[in-house]
């Protein structure tokens, strides 16, 4: 009795099969049909290779979302060098609830403002990738997936020993501050405490001796990402008098990174500037000094790196090949079928134009002799 059902599940389970075989006897095989599958073949091996170098390739995915950490502290990376000697300048930052921070994390060295061939050739290397930044928006992505691990984060040290007096400072280091709008600037004399506001010690410093010609070779947010590039980095300003005041104004994005090589909580910028000189004389009123206005967005963005799954990416194989089978199947058969038309049109207007004419003669001279009625009168 289990051997009858046995038999029975497993016949039941042939009348299922979809794919009937064909006996070989029945299968005829040409040399049409052999280049066909060949030709499909390839196409198939080609779009397969091709697949899987679009399965190995990542993307960045973008979402946006209201930032609510407010009570943290923002990390300001700074990394900027001033034509001017160190004890005639100060760093500090103001902020909209009239907190002052002290450049306490700051470190002023006093350096040469002109740069060494090679540390030319790495700040004109940063100013071209700047430019092509701006004109190709999405390199960003490859600079989120590699972060440039190769590249020098910083301004590499100077190789010789200048001569010249070393006339100019270095500012460099990090500072905490509130995540409100803020005013990071340089500016002349030393930040003194005020109980009525912020001010600088400036008097016993010469007007001649103002020179507010910088170079930024850093200026980031959050947390410093080895190789990333910023929109101020690489940026130089030669002052062209005394009395010159340069504005940046920096609108921040508060940005958590997460690829395959890095996670990390950074913030990206967006940066307008404007210089002007000083002339009171004239009406243009301010301050001479370098000033970096800065405000954060409420908005965060969450930055992910994706990558393709694997199912999708054998539905995507299997759709190539069966797709490519099924379409050279077609049109062989097409292309067969028509041939056949033609062919049999061709042999059948020979076989018209080999008749024999004897017979064809034969058959017009025939004449069919009508019998006589003999009901008609003679």
């Amino acid at each position: 009795m289990r051997r009858l059902t046995k038999k029975k599940a497993l016949h039941l389970v042939k009348g299922l099969d979809a794919f009937p075989k064909v006996p070989d006897s029945y299968v005829e095989t040409t040399a049409s049909g052999g280049t066909v599958s060949l030709i499909a073949f390839t196409f198939m091996v080609i779009l397969a290779f091709l697949e899987f170098f679009v399965y190995r390739e990542t993307w960045m995915h973008y979402e946006y979302e209201v930032d609510k950490d407010f009570k943290s502290k923002l990390r300001l990376n700074v990394d900027i060098t001033v034509a001017m000697k160190c004890q005639y300048i100060g760093a500090d930052v103001l902020d909209l609830a009239e907190t002052m921070v002290a450049s306490d994390g700051l470190n002023y060295e006093p350096v040469n403002f002109e740069l060494s061939p090679q540390q030319r050739f790495w700040h004109m290397t940063l100013q071209h990738i700047q430019e092509r930044l701006r004109e190709e928006h999405s390199l960003q992505h490859v600079l989120f997936k590699s972060l440039m691990k190769d590249s020098p984060s910083s301004l590499p040290p100077r190789e010789d020993q200048p001569s010249q007096p070393q006339a100019a400072c270095r500012i460099h280091g990090h500072l905490y501050v509130n995540k409100v709008a803020g005013n990071f600037h340089i500016t002349v004399g030393k930040a003194i405490p005020h109980p009525r506001g912020h001010a600088h010690l400036a008097a016993l410093v010469s007007h001649d001796s103002y020179n507010f010609s910088h170079r930024i070779d850093h200026l980031s947010f959050g947390e410093k990402l080895h190789g990333t590039i910023n929109p101020l980095d690489g940026t130089e300003k030669i002052s062209p008098d005394h009395n010159h005041m340069f504005q940046y104004f920096i609108t921040i994005v508060p940005t958590k990174l997460n690829t395959y090589q890095i996670a990390a909580d950074t913030h990206q910028y967006s940066v307008t500037e404007r210089e002007r000189p000083i002339n009171h004389a004239a009406g243009s009123h301010g301050v001479s000094g370098i000033f970096m206005k800065y405000d954060i967005s409420s908005l965060m963005v969450r930055v992910t790196e994706q990558h393709m799954p694997l199912w999708k990416f054998l539905v995507r194989l299997c759709g190539i090949i069966g797709g490519i089978f099924s379409t050279t199947g077609m049109l062989h058969g097409m292309t067969g079928f028509l041939l056949d038309v033609l062919c049999c049109h061709f042999r059948l207007g020979l076989y018209r134009q080999k008749e024999d004419p004897l017979l064809d003669q034969q058959a017009v001279n025939e004449k069919v002799i009508p019998t006589e009625d003999p009901s008609l009168p003679h």
